[in-house]
Parts: C-alpha cells; structure tokens; sequence
C-alpha cells in the first residue's frame, strides 16, 4: 500500500529531526573531546610563569643589523654593528686573522695553516689588529670615523 503525501512528509520530517539530532550529538561529543584535549595539553600564556616566558621569547635578527665578510670558504656573521663597522677599515689580512680567530674559535696555528703564514706573523696580526680595533672603534663612537 503507498503512503499519502502527508505521511511520506511527516516520515521525511522524523527522518530528517533524526539526522540533524544525530550530526548535532556527534559535533558536541567532538567539541568536548577537543576541548578536553586541549585542557590536558596546552596552557595559556597568562598561567606561565616568567621563567617560561622569557624561555618563550624569541628576539627577531634582521640581515642590517649585522655584517656579513667571507673568508677561506666561511661567512662570517658579525652581529655587533660596531665590532662589523671597525673591521671594514683593517687591511684585508688582519681582518681575516681576527675574524677566524674570535669568530671561528680558530688556534693561531690554524690559521697560519690555512692562510700560509707562520703562527709568529699570525700572532702579530691579531695582537696589532685589537689594537687598530680599538682605536677605530673609539672613533666610530666619538664621531670621528665616519
């Protein structure tokens, strides 16, 4: 026997209640499981304490705040805008000893290998070079350089 019109809309209607009850159900048990999960794996920032937040921090580096110089096969890095500025003005060699010397943890022995000088002429270098650096960084701060 068929069904009339109003039965097949009243039995679509029960059908349809049916399933949006059923999706509604299943999205609330998903909402509290991801609700659940989140309480027993994250915390807010409010709850951390200053230690944790200073762990957190992160301080962003940007390319111009820093000099870039390559020797033997390595760029170097030089944070310190002073320190990067006063290097430009050593002679290339002297600027290369100190540089792989602070920046590289390289032995006066090292370097002398690599650049094919011995470690007395590597040595002078470097002692002379902190001593140029220290001149030339005195003037970029009163102004007198540059």
């Amino acid at each position: 026997m068929e069904e009339s019109s109003s039965e097949k809309q009243l039995r679509i209607k029960k059908q349809f209640d049916s399933f949006y009850k059923t999706v509604l159900k299943n999205e609330m048990i998903d909402y509290e499981r991801a609700r659940s999960y989140r309480l027993k794996h994250e915390i807010s920032f409010s709850e951390l304490t200053e230690g944790e937040l200073e762990q957190l921090k992160t301080d962003d580096e940007y390319i111009v705040e820093s000099e870039m110089f390559r020797v033997l096969d390595y760029d170097i890095k030089v944070k310190d805008e002073l320190i990067g500025e006063a290097l430009k003005y050593l002679p290339e060699k002297k600027r290369n000893v100190i540089l792989l010397s602070f920046f590289m943890d390289m032995t006066d022995t090292e370097i002398a290998k690599h650049m094919d000088l011995v470690r007395s002429t590597i040595h002078h270098h470097r002692v002379s070079s902190l001593q140029a650096l220290k001149k030339i960084m005195e003037g970029i701060r009163n102004g007198e350089i540059k």
